[in-house]
């Protein structure tokens, strides 16, 4: 049996590549979520006026991988406590934001929100939202980082940290 979690934190591609590391994921896939224009591409999600979030649906094991693990890791590899940014990438699209699927994920969400605060004294502005619409994004942005990512000075200087933060962070969860 599998389960599905929608994240949003920052640039699609480098959550993306993050959680295809994780053992018991099954899937991930890029997408856009939160807004107010239906079937949005990534230009208009870009623009920063349709609402919507770059972010990723995992689908994974909770045999292997509990949904509290996962939300860990994901507030764990970005920085959560940047509004409507992330690094260079600027707007309500590059938000922190955990998309519930049902009331048990709304609760794993606001549990995860409490340990990453309290393990961090800070404070996340990771946004707990939806129910919203789920719309994969352009095929050309699915697995980025395996192809063109890897030739992408942008992706280059990203997604190595927060594969570091990952691996050292989370090294019982990272594919061999």
């Amino acid at each position: 049996m599998t389960m599905q979690a929608i994240i949003a934190g920052g640039c699609f591609w480098c959550t993306e590549a993050v959680f295809k590391d994780v053992i018991g994921v099954a899937g991930v896939e890029s997408g856009y979520i939160g807004g107010h224009v239906e079937a949005p591409t990534y230009k208009q999600v870009c623009s920063g006026e349709t609402g919507h979030a770059e972010a990723i649906r995992v689908t994974f094991d909770p045999a292997v991988v509990s949904l509290a693990e996962i939300y860990d890791m994901f507030l764990g590899t970005h920085d959560p406590t940047q509004l409507n940014r992330q690094g260079n990438d600027v707007g309500t699209q590059y938000r922190s934001a955990i998309f519930p699927l049902d009331d048990e994920q709304r609760a794993e969400a606001e549990a995860a929100i409490g340990r990453w605060n309290a393990a961090n004294g800070a404070m996340a502005v990771t946004t707990i939202e939806g129910p919203a619409t789920w719309y994969p994004a352009e095929d050309y942005h699915q697995e980025y980082w395996q192809g063109e990512g890897q030739r992408n000075p942008y992706c280059l200087a990203v997604i190595p940290p927060k594969l570091m933060k990952l691996r050292k962070s989370f090294a019982k969860y990272v594919k061999d």
